[in-house]
């Protein structure tokens, strides 16, 4: 899930199976007719706007998968809850670069789990729920981009993610998260402006609690 807004459209239960239907006939549910080429694609899964999916731009995920590369450092493990964008820039990065990590996709949409042993399956309202082998502080950073502009998701989230990392954050999220994000774990907001294939109604931000050059 991409960055996302509450006022979500809802549908009825006879349209949400008819749309159901169309896409599981279309073959649209998730990576069974892409190459494997273009699998890792941004957009190779399309955007479920039901699930407040939004994918970003090339720009811009290439610039964040960047970002967590350099981050975690040659090497490095770097889980991806909820940004499915960055997770599926990384593994094409990953054959071009020498600095390569190693990336979990942590997602509520199943699709994603044609990607195999590194897909893993998270529902924030259970943000303590995970695998075995996701150990505590196992990783040298946490990208997410939570599904919902509230406080109980970010908050919920949030314990995943300290749970997770050894430390670094990045958060994309609305702009009206700010005080929140400070708040709850010091994060900063960058300068640096994230865009979406889509335009949205809500500004969106990236957030930080290190160095980075995000932020100027």
């Amino acid at each position: 899930m991409s960055d996302s807004d509450d006022d979500v459209p809802q549908l009825s239960a006879a349209t949400l199976a008819a749309l159901q239907e169309f896409y599981a006939e279309s073959g649209r549910t998730g990576l069974e007719q892409n190459s494997k080429t273009d699998k890792f694609c941004v957009g190779a899964v399309e955007e479920d706007w039901r699930m407040s999916q939004f994918w970003y731009s090339e720009d811009t995920a290439i610039r964040l998968a960047e970002e967590v590369m350099q981050q975690a450092g040659e090497h490095g493990r770097v889980a991806c809850i909820s940004a499915p964008s960055v997770y599926q820039k990384l593994k094409q990065l990953e054959s071009t670069r020498s600095d390569s990590v190693s990336a979990v996709l942590l997602e509520f949409d199943r699709r994603f789990a044609a990607y195999g042993d590194e897909f893993v399956f998270y529902d924030y309202n259970n943000p303590l729920c995970l695998p075995e082998g996701l150990l505590p502080q196992s990783f040298d950073i946490v990208i997410t981009d939570p599904p919902y502009l509230s406080e109980e998701c970010l908050s919920k989230v949030l314990l995943t993610i300290k749970y997770l990392t050894k430390g670094k954050i990045l958060l994309c999220t609305g702009a009206i998260m700010e005080e929140l994000a400070g708040k709850l774990a010091d994060l900063k907001i960058c300068s640096f402006l994230p865009k979406h294939n889509h335009n949205l109604a809500n500004e969106f931000r990236c957030y930080v609690n290190y160095e980075s050059s995000l932020l100027s």
